[in-house]
C-alpha cells in the first residue's frame, strides 16, 4: 500500500471512530476491527533484522557485570587522563550530597534535598561498603541531572538519570531498593523493592500467555510530559485500541482514572513507557511483564539502558508520534503478533537475566571503585558528616 493512501486509511478510520478528541461514543470504535486485516504497516521487519544481526547478548549470570561495563566506561571517560582533583570535588559539592566512604563505611553530609531517597541509597551503598577503596562523591537525588555540557561545570556528580547533553555519572536509582515511588501506587501493587517486584510481576506475567493478553495499548499514569497527550487522545477515540488515561496532572481531566495495579498491566500486549519529570522507572518493571514495550523518546537514560536495543527488546516509538501514527502502529503489531510475541520475549530476558538486584550491585561496586582510581589526591574524613548506620539496611517493609 503507497504512503498516501495508508495515510488516507488511517486517517478515515480515525474520523470515523471520532471527529472530538475528547470524548467517544465506544460502539463506533468497535468497528475498527474491520480494520485489523488490512495492510497498514511501515514495515518493521527490516530493522528488526538489522537490529538482531550486530545484537551481542550479555553472558547471563556473568559475575564481573560486563553487560553494563560500558555504562560505566562512557560515563568515566571525561575524567581518565586528566583525573579527579580536589578542586573539581570542591565546585560539584553545590549540586548534591556529599559522601565519603572510608575504611569501608560511610559517611554523608547531614543534609540532603530528599532525606527519604538519600536513606535509600544509604541502604544500597551499605551492602556493598566493605569491599569498596576510600572514596568521596556527590550524589544527586533530583529528577534531573546537574552538569550540562555547556555549563562550565566539570563535575563529578553522579545522577540516576541523564541525556546525552550530560556529563553526570549514572547510578542505580534510588527505587532499587525503595518501598515508595511516584504516583503509581506501592508495592505490593506498584513500585517496591526491586528483589520483590522482579519476582511478583514475573509470576503474574506466568499466568498470562501471550496469546491471552488483550491485543490493545495500555498506559495509564499521571501526565507528568505531554508526550503522552495524543495515546491519551487515541485512547478518547478508539478505546478498543488503546485503553490510555491520566490518573492525575490534566488540566481539563474532571474525572481522572483509577491508579491500576502495576501487576495488571501485564494482561494487556502492548505496554506504552513514557519520560516523566526524567527517565521512567516504569520501564524495566513493565519490561519483566512479557508483554511488547513501547519506547517513546530516546533522551533519557538510566545505567541500564545501553544493552537494552531497539527493535531487540522494544519498539522505540517518536516523541512526537501523533494521533494517526499511534494508531498505524498498533495496528501493524496485531497485524505482526509473532514478530510482537518475540520482541517482549527477548525483553523479559533482558530484565530477568541481566537485571537482578545483584546485577545492581555489582553494577554500583565496580562504578565505584573504577571511580575511586580516578581520584589524584588522597581521601580523609571531612568533620560534620553524619555515619550511616547499618542498622537502617536490615529494615524491610512489611505491608
Amino acid at each position: 500500500m503507497t504512503l498516501p493512501k495508508r495515510c488516507l486509511l488511517v486517517g478515515a478510520l480515525l474520523l470515523f471512530c471520532l471527529p472530538n478528541a475528547w470524548s467517544v461514543s465506544q460502539d463506533k470504535c468497535t468497528a475498527i476491527a474491520q480494520f485489523s486485516n488490512s495492510n497498514i504497516s511501515y514495515d518493521f521487519v527490516p530493522q528488526i533484522i538489522k537490529a538482531l544481526a550486530v545484537y551481542q547478548p550479555c553472558d547471563p549470570g556473568g559475575s564481573k557485570c560486563l553487560c553494563h561495563a560500558q555504562t560505566i566506561r562512557k560515563d568515566l571517560e571525561p575524567y581518565v587522563g586528566k583525573g579527579i582533583t580536589p578542586e573539581m570535588m570542591a565546585q560539584s559539592k553545590r549540586l548534591g550530597t556529599f559522601y565519603q566512604v572510608i575504611r569501608g563505611r560511610i559517611y554523608r553530609q547531614k543534609n540532603c534535598s530528599n532525606p527519604k531517597r538519600c536513606t535509600d541509597v544509604d541502604d544500597l551503598l551499605l551492602d556493598i561498603a566493605g569491599d569498596l577503596p576510600d572514596l568521596e562523591m556527590v550524589l544527586n537525588v533530583l529528577d534531573w541531572p546537574q552538569v550540562h555540557f555547556l555549563s562550565g561545570l566539570s563535575g563529578p556528580v553522579f545522577s540516576y538519570s541523564t541525556t546525552d547533553s550530560h556529563l553526570d555519572i549514572m547510578y542505580p536509582a534510588w527505587s532499587f531498593w525503595t518501598t515508595t515511588g511516584p504516583i503509581l501506587q506501592h508495592y505490593p501493587h506498584g513500585l517496591g523493592r526491586w528483589d520483590w517486584m522482579r519476582q511478583l510481576l514475573a509470576a503474574r506475567a506466568d499466568k498470562i500467555s501471550w496469546d491471552a493478553k488483550q491485543a490493545k495499548g495500555f498506559f495509564r499514569g499521571s501526565r507528568s510530559s505531554p508526550e503522552r497527550d495524543n495515546l491519551v487522545r487515541l485512547s478518547r477515540r478508539c478505546p478498543d485500541l488503546v485503553d490510555a488515561q491520566y490518573t492525575a496532572g490534566h488540566p481539563i481531566e474532571a474525572n481522572p482514572a483509577e491508579e491500576v495495579f502495576l501487576v495488571e498491566h501485564c494482561q494487556y500486549k502492548y505496554l506504552f513507557n513514557f519520560r516523566g519529570v526524567a527517565a521512567s522507572f516504569r520501564l524495566r518493571h513493565i519490561l519483566l511483564c512479557r508483554s511488547l514495550v513501547l519506547h517513546v523518546g530516546d533522551q533519557w537514560q538510566e545505567f541500564f539502558y545501553n544493552q537494552l536495543k531497539p527493535w531487540v527488546h522494544y519498539v522505540p516509538v517518536a516523541s512526537d508520534a501523533d494521533v494517526e501514527q499511534l494508531a498505524e502502529l498498533v495496528l501493524y503489531l496485531r497485524e505482526h503478533d509473532d514478530l510482537a510475541g518475540e520482541i517482549a520475549e527477548r525483553g523479559h530476558q533482558f530484565v530477568w537475566l541481566h537485571l537482578r538486584m545483584e546485577d545492581v550491585q555489582c553494577y554500583w561496586s565496580k562504578l565505584l571503585r573504577e571511580y575511586a582510581k580516578l581520584l589524584t589526591y588522597k581521601v580523609h574524613l571531612k568533620t560534620g558528616l553524619i555515619e550511616v548506620s547499618n542498622k537502617r539496611a536490615v529494615q524491610l517493609y512489611r505491608g
